[in-house]
């Protein structure tokens, strides 16, 4: 149990270290000291400060891909599959701004691509559950025939500009990302705003 603790602080310590200070920013050392493990036993879980990334990455992507399943096996309809998606994907972003932020900073980067390679094909399988969940929509005649692809980008990236770049939406100088009730109205703001998008967009009138 003192193993699995030491290992679940390291993720801890390691997850704030990368949202505060980048990859780059972020060293071995500063992942001991916070977590208050040595560096033999990083190494040892994790191999290395990409290890320990990857981790946080790769869990992140697969927490959000076993409540996608969850979701698309769930005896609702179409709609209510796909606003649960949103509300979800929403959240999980919004829980962590600026990790989010950090990770597809660093997921664009071109001099890692050998790295983030499993990573990217986690990614696009979920992208392929949120696919499925809107064709079968379709092919069952509550949506009408769009371009599946585009939508889900959009939605998307709707919801990583907001999260990134509140400033777009909010015009109240005094508006913090950080502040947990600021957060909070802007993420219910996102999330009434998709679903009326997408039910405007998508649904049969």
């Amino acid at each position: 149990m003192e193993k699995a603790d030491k290992r679940t602080e390291i993720l801890r310590a390691a997850e704030q270290l990368f949202a505060e200070f980048g990859y780059e920013g972020t060293s071995t050392r500063q992942i001991s000291k916070e977590s208050g493990a040595n560096m033999a036993m990083i190494n040892y879980y994790f191999g290395s400060k990409e290890g320990v990334f990857l981790e946080i990455m790769e869990s992140r992507i697969s927490g959000f891909k076993t409540q996608l399943n969850q979701i698309a096996e769930e005896k609702i309809t179409a709609k209510d599959k796909l606003l649960k998606v949103v509300s979800v994907y929403a959240s999980r972003i919004f829980s962590n701004v600026c990790f989010h932020k950090m990770m597809h900073r660093e997921l664009l980067q071109t001099q890692r691509p050998e790295i983030f390679t499993q990573v990217k094909e986690a990614m696009a399988q979920n992208l392929e559950v949120i696919e499925s969940i809107i064709n079968n929509g379709i092919k069952e005649g509550s949506f009408r025939k769009v371009d599946v692809r585009m939508l889900i980008v959009s939605v998307m990236g709707t919801i990583n500009m907001v999260a990134t770049s509140p400033s777009k939406v909010i015009s109240d100088p005094n508006f913090d990302i950080k502040n947990d009730t600021d957060r909070d109205q802007l993420r219910v703001r996102l999330i009434n705003h998709l679903n009326d998008l997408l039910l405007t967009h998508l649904i049969k009138h």
